[in-house]
């Protein structure tokens, strides 16, 4: 099985600098092939095992979604309740929309903005989570937005509906009932074994990280342990009742390619369906992908920030044991660009942050091109000026929202907007583009409102 694997990732690995990689390969009932290759501890020569444990970024999403279908499952919540019904706060809102539920929640069909935020060892964090970023920005239900704070906004979820944290209910409850007493959710990795260093493009060790969004974010798992989870949970015996585990591959569309249910993406179209997550984040990349009519189950974890190297080698993976096999039906799923439809000239509004309103002037112009000002100064010309299905217009600017939390690492401003009854309305992003000059930084998501001039 797999032969030609190693020299291919051999090969990857040092195209792309990348210190190691974990693959696995569950069949049926049991794990058909496991291996790493490379390095999981570049400084002291530790070589990577099947055995090793990597953070598992975005591919935490299923883990969670699981715990709250178990809870559901086990009458402590009901998946079609207000999201609100299990916080102790009221979620933000700037207009007059309806509540979402956890449904929507774990489709990413809330209505919240996108959002990451990642806090260093030694260095400023953002001080406003969840309770302050988690706004609605669009109708619950409306549209599909990837918000790895609305999984933050689970983790409070769980706590309150299930008495523990999300961390511990997940294990006891998802993790060790499948058998998978390595895996586990958190900031580091409690366990006895050995873990793999997260290190960034050029190859330096990242720190120890936290983040709002655990349960969106930090999960720890080897490849086969990640495996079997994916094999287990969406080919079953799982941890769900079996209404509910089809229940988190029922999809609405994404792309043309892709849909999202409970946790997971889902294929649309080719032969075979495929269910998948992937994930990112400093020094992580990760690709969970099942493919139910071949009981099959592949997981490829690498401990470098950039998808390169894990796109390359799970891509070898599939192609060889799924027939007909597209890149396209695996995650993350883009929205193509189209023309920008908003129509030129000033435009006057405001952001709302924590620290009130600040002042944004944009002025629209030809050939999709724009100028953007905040807070009274000088107006910069943005290096991206563009739109898609999901926004009317996006505008990238090198200007800093003048915020406590923005100016921790969040050195850019990206403006999604969409037009609404002659205004435009939506997001402006607080952001940093890669890891630049340190490590990756932080996208916080603010309210944004503009009116012709």
């Amino acid at each position: 099985m797999l032969e030609g694997l190693s020299e291919h990732c051999a090969r990857t690995l040092a195209t792309h600098g990348c210190a190691s990689v974990s693959v696995a390969v569950a069949h049926r009932d049991r794990v058909v092939f496991a291996e790493a290759y490379g390095l999981a501890d570049v400084a002291r020569g530790v070589a990577a095992t099947p055995e090793t444990v990597y953070s598992i970024a975005s591919v935490t999403k299923p883990i969670t979604a699981t715990a709250v279908c178990v809870a559901a499952d086990r009458g402590l919540l009901n998946l079609d309740d207000p999201v609100e019904k299990h916080l102790p706060f009221r979620l933000p809102r700037h207009r007059d929309h309806s509540e979402p539920t956890l449904r929507q929640v774990l489709q990413h069909r809330a209505g919240f903005g996108g959002h990451y935020d990642f806090a260093y060892a030694g260095l400023p964090t953002v001080r406003h989570g969840v309770e302050h970023y988690a706004t609605l920005y669009r109708e619950p239900g409306s549209r599909f937005e990837y918000s790895n704070l609305g999984y933050g906004v689970l983790d409070t979820v769980l706590e309150r509906a299930t008495g523990r944290s999300a961390a511990d209910f997940a294990a006891d409850h998802v993790l060790d009932p499948l058998g998978l007493t390595g895996c586990r959710v958190g900031p580091s990795y409690e366990g006895e074994r050995p873990t793999a260093l997260r290190y960034s493009a050029d190859g330096m060790p990242y720190p120890s990280y936290d983040t709002s969004h655990r349960g969106a974010s930090l999960g720890w798992a080897s490849a086969p342990d990640l495996a079997r989870f994916g094999l287990l949970q969406v080919c079953g015996p799982g941890v769900l009742r079996p209404e509910t585990a089809a229940a988190t591959r029922t999809a609405l569309p994404v792309t043309a390619e892709l849909g999202y249910g409970l946790g997971w993406f889902v294929s649309r179209g080719g032969p075979y369906q495929t269910v998948a997550h992937s994930g990112g984040m400093g020094g992580v990349s990760a690709m969970l992908a099942v493919v139910p009519e071949l009981e099959l189950s592949v997981c490829v974890l690498a401990n470098q920030t950039g998808s390169e190297v894990r796109t390359s080698v799970v891509n070898r993976v599939m192609a060889e044991l799924v027939p007909d096999h597209t890149p396209a039906s695996l995650p993350p799923g883009f929205s193509p660009e189209r023309a920008v439809a908003v129509p030129q000239g000033l435009w006057e509004g405001h952001v709302r942050t924590e620290a009130g309103a600040v002042p944004l002037l944009l002025r629209v112009l030809p050939d999709s091109e724009a100028e953007v000002g905040l807070d009274g100064g000088e107006m910069v010309r943005a290096d991206v000026v563009s739109a898609s299905d999901d926004w009317d217009l996006r505008v990238s600017a090198p200007l800093q929202l003048p915020t406590e939390d923005a100016r921790v690492n969040s050195p850019r401003l990206v403006l999604e907007l969409n037009a609404r009854h002659g205004h435009l309305v939506g997001a402006a992003r607080a952001i940093k583009n890669g890891e630049g000059d340190g490590w990756l930084g932080n996208c916080l998501s603010h309210w944004c409102e503009a009116t012709p001039v």
